[in-house]
């Protein structure tokens, strides 16, 4: 068996010869009724990424931190066996990999570790939101680092080292996330 020729690196990257279009994808289809035969086509919409989960029992067996975040308190799971503190809350230990985790509230406070701004290009549904800032905080007397959006002041108007608090917000349609806030 022989070898193939060799090509030169402008023979690698020259753009191929236009000889036919690539064809466009199909509308995807999918079974109607259960696999028996007959299909329905979904018309093409663009793709808007929903960047907060479902939040109840029934979507996930992480719902307590959501509860949690709607009585106003920001918790994590602790493995009961090893004590290791676990961000993000977890349903299993990655250390010991065993189920057996408690909810423990987090503090309320922490500082800027770093941040930056957003000045363009933000995720679809914040375009009108620009500028925003977003950061890593330390939560105080704990060993953990999260990341998350600074509200209260405009981006530069912070600084490393500076205190936020965390808060619970309603993204508006019932479901709750975090924030840090930076005193005004």
């Amino acid at each position: 068996m022989s070898a193939p020729p060799s090509r030169t690196r402008a023979q690698v990257l020259a753009p191929s010869p236009a000889s036919e279009p690539v064809p466009a994808s199909p509308t995807p289809s999918v079974p109607a009724d259960g696999g028996s035969g007959t299909t329905r086509t979904y018309e093409k919409r663009p793709f808007l990424l929903d960047f907060f989960p479902l939040e109840t029992a029934k979507d996930t067996r992480l719902s307590r931190f959501f509860d949690r975040l709607r009585e106003g308190h920001l918790s994590t799971t602790r493995c009961a066996k090893d004590g290791e503190l676990l961000w993000p809350p977890r349903t299993a230990c990655p250390k010991c990999h065993g189920e057996a985790l408690e909810w423990v509230d987090l503090p309320e406070t922490g500082r800027i570790y770093a941040f930056s701004a957003v000045l363009a290009g933000a995720p679809l549904g914040m375009e009108d939101q620009v500028p925003f800032a977003v950061g890593l905080v330390d939560l105080e007397g704990v060993p953990l680092r999260l990341f998350g959006r600074i509200e209260g002041r405009p981006w530069n108007q912070l600084s490393v080292g500076q205190t936020v608090r965390v808060e619970s917000f309603d993204i508006g349609d019932g479901r709750f996330f975090y924030r840090f806030r930076a005193p005004t």
